[in-house]
C-alpha cells in the first residue's frame, strides 16, 4: 500500500527565507518527530541519513533512512527521496510566492516495506507537515 498526502500552508515570507530552511535536509529532519538522530553525508548537505524510530510492532528499533535531494530550484522546489529496509518517502516540496508571502506546497508518498508503517504515516503525516509548519515558523522569528 502507498500513502499520498499533499498539503500547503501559507507564510508571511519571502521565498528566499522559506527556502533557506526547506531547502536544509538537516532543518527537515528536525522537524519529523520520528527522527530520532541524523547525519549529513556531504559537503553540499544533499544526502542525510536519519534514524528513524517508528512506534509500529514489527520495528523494534531503529531505521536507518538514507535521504537524498534529487533536485533543488532555487527558491523554489526541492525533492527528496529516502530509502531504508522498511519504507521509501518522497517528499517535495514547493514555494510559492501570494499576495502576502508564500504558500508551501508539500507532498510525500510513503510505500512501506513491512506491515504498519503505510498506517502510521496515513494516521500522523497531517502532524508531521504541522511540526514541519511550526519549525519553519521559528526559523523565520529567529532570522
Amino acid at each position: 500500500m502507498t500513502v499520498r498526502v499533499e498539503r500547503a500552508f501559507e507564510l508571511s515570507a519571502s521565498p528566499e527565507a522559506v527556502w533557506e530552511f526547506i531547502a536544509d535536509p538537516e532543518s527537515r529532519a528536525r522537524a519529523i518527530s520520528v527522527v530520532r538522530e541524523y547525519t549529513t553525508n556531504d559537503s553540499e548537505g544533499r544526502r542525510v541519513t536519519w534514524e528513524v524510530e517508528l512506534p509500529i510492532p514489527l520495528v523494534r528499533r531503529t531505521a536507518t533512512v538514507e535521504t537524498e535531494d534529487l533536485t533543488r530550484q532555487p527558491p523554489e522546489y526541492v525533492e527528496f527521496v529516502g530509502r531504508s529496509k522498511v519504507m521509501q518517502v518522497t517528499g517535495e516540496h514547493e514555494i510559492v510566492e501570494t499576495e502576502g508571502g508564500v504558500r508551501l506546497e508539500n507532498r510525500f508518498v510513503v510505500d512501506g516495506k513491512l506491515p504498519g508503517v503505510e498506517k502510521y504515516f496515513e494516521r500522523n503525516l497531517d502532524d508531521e507537515i504541522g511540526n514541519l509548519q511550526r519549525e519553519l515558523e521559528r526559523h523565520l522569528e529567529a532570522r
